[in-house]
């Protein structure tokens, strides 16, 4: 495996399968936010009392963005749970240790080849390193395991875009958005850094402008509108010509952007 540039970050719309039971964790600016909704379960304890396993002391960790104390934790649970092994991992990943992260979705891979969650786990590890096209096979093995999985659709096209296949992307982002309308809601902000050059960055706002308006997010749309203008791979006459915005026509705040540029 490559080695990881502590100078790279992570694409912000590339997005972990989290948690086995669990809403997916999004990487925002650094390091990233941590899995959601992890409610530890109890277990009998001594004495009539109830403890937590190791496994749920590092799910209520990881929760509050303790990372390295979670590992801990994990490290103390059974060496055979592919479960375990993409926790550590994603707790790795968090924290941009990208060597050991690899390392802990490969064993959990050993343990279970197909869990889809985890190719794309791994996928986003390698989209980090800009490894794009090891990446994308990732996301298509894991898409053939899981088709109904928007947040892999998502970041599928979220890879395409980042390549400049505008095209190809749109059309992945737009199966995300059939399976969950609100995909681009739960795991997007309208804050994007990600190594790419800006060129890349204005294509990816404005095809995640076109993917909020879809999903009825209107504010975030014209949020990324801005951004793909103010690093120029749009402007404001291709922005009034393109029909996926039509329904933006007549807002306040969608008026304001076009007028700042010119356009009445």
């Amino acid at each position: 495996m490559c080695r990881f540039d502590k100078h790279r970050w992570l694409p912000a719309m590339i997005v972990l399968a989290a948690l086995a039971t669990t809403s997916p964790g999004a990487f925002t600016q650094a390091p990233a936010q941590a899995p959601e909704n992890v409610s530890p379960s109890q277990v009998p304890g001594a004495a009539g009392q109830f403890a937590p396993t190791p496994e749920q002391l590092g799910d209520s960790l990881m929760t509050h963005q303790r990372y390295q104390a979670a590992i801990e934790d994990y490290k103390k649970g059974p060496r055979d749970s592919a479960d375990l092994w993409n926790k550590m991992g994603i707790a790795y990943q968090m924290m941009f240790n990208m060597e050991e992260a690899g390392r802990c979705y490969q064993e959990s891979l050993k343990l279970n080849p197909r869990n889809a969650r985890v190719l794309n786990n791994l996928a986003t590890l390698y989209d980090s390193l800009k490894q794009y096209g090891a990446a994308e096979r990732l996301y298509r093995k894991a898409l053939k395991l899981d088709p109904q999985s928007a947040l892999i659709y998502k970041n599928l096209g979220t890879n395409l875009l980042t390549r400049h296949k505008y095209q190809k992307g749109w059309e992945v982002y737009k199966t995300a958005l059939s399976l969950d309308p609100q995909i681009f809601e739960h795991s997007a902000s309208p804050r994007v850094e990600n190594p790419a050059s800006i060129q890349d960055r204005g294509a990816m706002n404005y095809y995640m402008a076109r993917g909020c308006v879809r999903a009825g997010m209107n504010d975030q749309a014209i949020e990324y509108l801005r951004m793909a203008l103010n690093e120029g791979f749009t402007n404001p006459k291709k922005i009034v010509a393109d029909s996926e915005f039509a329904s933006l026509r007549g807002l306040p705040a969608f008026d304001q952007l076009l007028a700042a540029q010119g356009v009445q």
